[in-house]
């Protein structure tokens, strides 16, 4: 016996004398998607603004570290456009096609990221190499350069306090991965800074050295994301914490005596949970499917969950006299 129902509509519980799903999915997400644009929005000003100064700046003063730092923050404008479009795509209620819904395209706008940011790291370890090999041409840097670096290095980490913050607070990974993109920027301003500052000292080829290090950076940090969405898209499972503390749940609920093949898999930031529960075996077909629906709703209400499925076990207590 399972329980098939939508996480959008009430659960014929109610017949049974259990209250109806208590519908906070719609809000939430309203409030993760007006959060996460709001911040969005916020991330595609301060971008703006880096990376024309820092392109101007880089170009003025003669640095390959600032010119590769600009080239960093434009990924971050067009890494910012991409939340925004999956934001808004992944809000699409369930269709024919996709009836769990559109939330796998933050996964995929997460796995589009990473691939921007590996590509632009190479980018920039090509430039800088190129320098490298041609030292004779290597000249001493604009003190402007290390004042632009100084001011991007405070914008970005101030701007990656914020989107995490965010972040957390709407449970978004891909609002979280765009966060830690500003906080791989914050890490690179510093570099770079410090890249100009050696310069600026007489260590000409410290510019070209800070480069190399925020284009490993930068493609490190690609990598990372880009394979943690790759793991999303095949059906990784929730964190173990998440696993037992869904598990608590359902066992707390009246009527479950134990439940066994429990399997779940992420939708964008949400779970989707298959499980087998344990219930006396001499109840009736309706009583057992009002436990599993309970057991449903209370996973629902309690965890960032999507849905569940349910298959109901018979179990035969010992003492308990087994129907004819």
């Amino acid at each position: 016996m399972e329980s098939h129902s939508h996480p959008t509509r009430a659960d014929p519980a109610a017949a049974a004398g259990l209250p109806e799903d208590i519908d906070t999915t719609a809000a939430e997400a309203d409030a993760r998607h007006r959060a996460g644009r709001r911040s969005t929005l916020v991330s595609v000003v301060v971008n703006i603004g880096l990376t024309a100064a820092q392109a101007v700046a880089g170009v003025v003063a003669g640095s390959q570290a600032l010119i590769a730092d600009a080239a960093h923050s434009l990924s971050d404008l067009l890494s910012d456009f991409v939340v925004l479009a999956a934001g808004w795509q992944s809000r699409k209620d369930p269709d024919a096609d996709h009836q769990y819904g559109h939330l796998r395209f933050e996964t995929a706008a997460s796995l589009a990221l990473g691939a921007l940011l590996l590509a632009v790291g190479v980018g920039m370890l090509w430039a800088a190499v190129g320098k490298l090999q041609h030292p004779g041409g290597l000249q001493p840097v604009q003190p402007v350069a290390l004042w632009v670096a100084l001011a991007a290095l405070a914008s970005k980490e101030l701007l990656f306090r914020y989107m995490l913050a965010v972040a957390r607070r709407v449970r978004s990974g891909m609002l979280v991965a765009n966060a830690w993109h500003a906080r791989s920027d914050a890490a690179s301003s510093l570099v770079v800074a410090l890249g100009i500052g050696g310069n600026l000292l007489g260590y000409h080829m410290l510019d070209p050295v800070a480069a190399i290090v925020v284009g490993l950076m930068v493609s490190r940090m690609g990598l990372r994301f880009g394979w943690d969405a790759l793991n999303d898209l095949m059906d990784r499972a929730a964190d173990e914490q998440t696993v037992d503390a869904i598990r608590a749940t359902m066992l707390a609920t009246p009527g479950v005596l134990g439940l066994h093949d429990l399997r779940t898999r992420k939708m964008g930031d949400q779970v989707l949970v298959d499980v087998h529960l344990e219930i006396d075996a001499t109840l009736t077909v309706a009583q057992g499917h009002a436990i599993a629906v309970e057991a449903r709703r209370r996973t629902l209400e309690h965890h960032h969950v999507l849905n569940v499925m349910t298959h109901v076990d018979p179990v035969y207590i010992a003492g308990k006299a087994r129907p004819a």
